[in-house]
């Protein structure tokens, strides 16, 4: 069998592998650190698989330029905090502006960049990859060097495949998911244009009840004419499927970043919405089981 190909001295497929591991490796960490935070199951991670290919970029880059500077724990320090806030601003900011959705926000924490990195952080990533580069992987590597050449092939084969078919799913599903918050928004400027013209039509009597679009529609409506009214209605029956919507296909995201934010959308009104049929959920069950309870006790 032909040499592999390499890149910055080591083999092509046995990065891939290493990509692979350390994503893995994020996934458990995140994972499990926003379970533990959140007092409940938080999958986290935009791929339906359990990978987080932030951290298995990062070990990549930890592993290919952060090596030479081993001698010099300084420099190597310096350049592992320079490098590492770089990448995770970058992808903050390619998030961002392709889906117009801020996943992490570091605003609340002292020395930050747009919310995207802060300092703390960045001094976590520097001692991250001191652990990485020393302890961590120099026992993976050993470990992966004993996989033969023929099933690093056959694995690389194997996770490409699996990885291009959750990249590709998840693609399409973001996609849905930001049409649909598109859609809702449009909506949502619209249902609030139909109604700041019918105040102005009535003039200043018109008290608005609450902060959600149902609550305000529900205090203009009795002083509108039929013809206005009418209009509203069918314009917050399009809101409200539209909600409905953008709650079903944004759940999975939301669900794994439960502090997203965005300037752009409607968040606020998708989660109230999501928590709504949530407890409506829930109710139905306790009803349910209510009537079972019951049937078994007639019996």
């Amino acid at each position: 069998m032909m040499d592999a190909p390499m890149l910055l001295g080591y083999p092509i497929p046995l990065l891939f592998l290493y990509f692979i591991f350390y994503s893995f490796c994020g996934w458990v960490w995140e994972t499990a650190y926003c379970s533990i935070k959140e007092r409940h199951y938080v999958p986290r991670g935009f791929l339906y698989g359990p990978l987080c290919p932030i951290y298995g970029v990062g070990f990549l880059l930890m592993i290919l330029f952060f090596a030479p500077f081993r001698d010099n724990l300084v420099v190597f320090y310096f350049v592992a905090v320079v490098v590492m806030t770089a990448w995770e601003y970058l992808v903050g900011w390619f998030l961002e502006t392709t889906t117009h959705i801020k996943y992490w926000d570091y605003s609340h924490v002292k020395l930050n960049i747009k919310g995207r990195v802060c300092l703390p952080v960045s001094l976590f990533w520097g001692v991250m990859s001191y652990v990485a580069v020393f302890w961590i992987h120099p026992p993976v590597a050993r470990l992966f060097a004993r996989i033969p050449m023929w099933l690093q092939y056959t694995l690389c084969g194997s996770f490409f495949t699996l990885l291009a078919v959750d990249t590709v799913t998840t693609v399409r599903k973001l996609a849905l998911v930001t049409r649909a918050m598109n859609k809702l928004q449009t909506a949502g400027d619209e249902l609030r244009l139909q109604m700041a013209l019918a105040k102005a039509d009535l003039g200043d009597n018109i008290e608005e009840v609450g902060e959600q679009l149902r609550q305000k529609l529900d205090g203009v409506r009795g002083s509108l004419p039929p013809s206005a009214a009418e209009r509203l209605d069918r314009l917050m029956d399009d809101y409200n499927e539209l909600l409905a919507r953008a709650e079903r296909q944004s759940r999975r995201f939301r669900n794994r970043y439960v502090h997203m934010t965005s300037q752009r959308y409607t968040l606020d009104d998708v989660r109230a919405y999501g928590a709504q049929w949530r407890a409506a959920l829930r109710a139905s069950k306790e009803r349910r089981k209510a009537a079972r309870k019951a049937g078994h006790s007639a019996k």
